[in-house]
C-alpha cells in the first residue's frame, strides 16, 4: 500500500475501497488554500455580540468564498454582552500610550479591558496571515475614520477605534462597514 498523510491520520491510495474517497478531502483541502482570508468584526456576521445584545449583520456576506476570522474584541477583552455603551475620550494613540481612556456610560474606566481584546483579536489575524479586516463603523473597538466623540450624544468625531488603529499599525487594511463598494471590491479581489 502507498499512504498519503492528512494531519494526524494516514489512509491508503492504492486499495479500491479508498481509492475515490480521498478525492473528496483533497478538494476541501485546495478549496480551503484558495480562500481569501478577511478579519471581520462577528457582529456583521450576525454574532449577538455588540454592546446592546444584537448584530450588525451585513447579509450579502454570506454568499461570499471567503475564509472569515471573526472577532469580537470588546468580548475578547472580558466586557460581556450586552454591556453598558462605551466612548473614546482620546485618541487610539494616547489611550495605548496610557493617556486617555476609554468609559462606559457609567463612568467606569474600561480601556484595559479594550487593549486585551484588541491585542488577542489582532494575534487572531496574524496567526491567520489575513491582510485585509472588515470592521464595524464608529465602535470604540472597530471604527475606522469615524468614532463617537465620547460624549454620549450619538455626535461622531474623525477617529479609529483601538483594535482597528493596532491592526493599520500592524499592515492590515482595514475597511469600514459603512463602505459597501470598498468591500465588494475587496472581496471580488482574487487571494
Amino acid at each position: 500500500f502507498l499512504y498519503i498523510k492528512l494531519t494526524s491520520f494516514f489512509l491508503p491510495i492504492s486499495s479500491s475501497h479508498f481509492q475515490f474517497s480521498i478525492i473528496p478531502f483533497l478538494n476541501l483541502g485546495l478549496n480551503l488554500a484558495m480562500q481569501k482570508k478577511i478579519l471581520i468584526s462577528a457582529c456583521l456576521l450576525g454574532k449577538n455580540c455588540r454592546y446592546d445584545g444584537g448584530h450588525s449583520e451585513i447579509t450579502d456576506l454570506d454568499e461570499t468564498n471567503v475564509n472569515w476570522i471573526p472577532v469580537c474584541p470588546e468580548e475578547a477583552g472580558g466586557l460581556g454582552t450586552p454591556r453598558p455603551a462605551a466612548e473614546m475620550q482620546n485618541s487610539a494613540d494616547k489611550i495605548l500610550e496610557g493617556k486617555g481612556s476609554i468609559i462606559n456610560i457609567n463612568g467606569q474606566d474600561i480601556s484595559q479591558n479594550f487593549i486585551k481584546g484588541a491585542e488577542e483579536s489582532l494575534e487572531m489575524g496574524l496567526l491567520n496571515g489575513v491582510e485585509f479586516a472588515i470592521l464595524k463603523s464608529r465602535s470604540p473597538s472597530c471604527g475606522m475614520g469615524q468614532i463617537y466623540d465620547g460624549t454620549f450624544t450619538g455626535t461622531i468625531k474623525q477617529g479609529d477605534g483601538i483594535f482597528a488603529h493596532l491592526c493599520q499599525k500592524a499592515g492590515i487594511t482595514c475597511i469600514s462597514s459603512d463602505e459597501t463598494y470598498q468591500i465588494k471590491k475587496t472581496l471580488s479581489k482574487p487571494k
